[in-house]
């Protein structure tokens, strides 16, 4: 009998887990044992307390994140929030109370441009803020608490350690982890559990009638392309994650030679560059291909120049604006690799962009 793999909680979960708990046992005085949080994905999940602690000004709690049966170096790692409030000090523009979020030990700074939080910012992405504020936001609420500012730290006790385990640094990460996460929930990445599904989903899309797939590398992508391809039949959507090729090779053993990609920049860069995996490649490498196709393409020499400092694929999509004649390019790369990976496929790039719309 397959075992089924588990699902655990992202970072941006078990902080923002934390922040409500904290701040909880700050308005009330009392101790919290746990909490439960509405997550991105449209669920609620529950999530133990430890470590609490609260006086008339401050509380303290931390939640150990479950990453499920995903290996990821952040398995059990103790997600801190420290809450500090304020004094009074009115007016306030709309009434309610200010939240404050920032980070401590173990939490990276940004330090190099093209990623979704600024440089000079602690490494806490834009969804996990939001869970934060919402959370915290919803006990303020509940205690009708107005006119004062909360301050929420979330720290890593280990952070900076494992942190030299992952590619933080190589991005510009550097004195910690960040907080992640889009959905709130962490999905295995088994390769055999991720190929067996997509083999499971092309087979329920062929038997179901669709005449063609839209493979997409994440839950953003794909409700971009359900958004701009509406009506589009449920099952014709292939979660593909990382694994381009397989994906691509199982459409073509089951007949679907027109099928559709959708994905972000960064991304479709990859795939443009012929890698078989998304996840596996070094983007420097990737940078310098594109610069190479951007002066054949003899495109502006500002955009080359862009693409010579850049740090991130997702940098240079948003220096540029998103240029068209860029975006052609790769997609344009992205259709041939796609032909070698499966003979005879003829793939359609959908370009998401960062906001949930598609560029081309």
């Amino acid at each position: 009998m397959k075992k089924t793999l588990r699902s655990g909680y992202t970072t941006g979960a078990c902080a923002a887990a934390a922040a409500k708990g904290a701040t909880l046992m700050l308005v009330s005085q009392g101790v919290v044992s746990e909490v439960s949080i509405d997550l991105p994905a449209g669920v609620s999940a529950t999530f133990q307390l430890h470590g609490q602690s609260f006086s008339a000004n401050e509380a303290g709690c931390f939640v150990v994140k479950d990453a499920g049966d995903d290996p990821d170096v952040t398995n059990g790692a103790e997600l801190h929030a420290r809450v500090m409030r304020n004094p009074t000090h009115p007016p306030f523009p709309e009434g309610g109370s200010s939240v404050i979020i920032t980070g401590g030990i173990g939490i990276g700074k940004v330090t190099k441009p093209g990623l979704a939080v600024p440089p000079g910012e602690w490494a806490i992405n834009p969804v996990p803020r939001r869970m934060i504020t919402e959370s915290v936001g919803a006990v303020l609420h509940e205690f009708n608490i107005q006119n004062s500012t909360f301050n929420i730290e979330v720290s890593i006790p280990n952070g900076e350690e494992l942190a030299k385990k992952t590619l933080n640094a190589r991005l510009g990460i550097i004195g910690g982890l960040s907080i992640l996460g889009t959905t709130g929930i962490v999905r295995p990445i088994s390769v055999k559990a991720w190929t067996d599904t997509i083999d499971a989903a092309l087979d329920v899309a062929r038997a179901c009638g669709c005449e063609t797939v839209v493979l997409s590398t994440g839950r953003s992508s794909e409700m971009a392309a359900q958004k701009h391809l509406s009506p589009l039949p449920e099952e014709a959507c292939i979660m593909m994650g990382d694994h381009v090729a397989y994906a691509l090779q199982a459409c073509a053993k089951r007949g679907f030679m027109k099928p559709i990609i959708a994905c972000q920049f960064a991304k479709m860069l990859k795939i443009a560059c012929g890698h078989e995996n998304t996840h596996a490649a070094a983007s420097e490498l990737d940078l310098a291909v594109l610069r190479e196709w951007a002066e054949a393409a003899h495109l502006p020499p500002e955009h080359i120049a862009i693409i010579s400092h850049a740090n991130t694929a997702r940098e240079i999509a948003v220096a540029t604006g998103f240029d068209r004649e860029l975006m052609e390019v790769v997609a344009g790369r992205a259709r041939d690799a796609a032909a070698v990976h499966a003979p005879g496929i003829q793939m359609r790039p959908l370009l998401c962009g960062y906001d949930g719309t598609i560029v081309i």
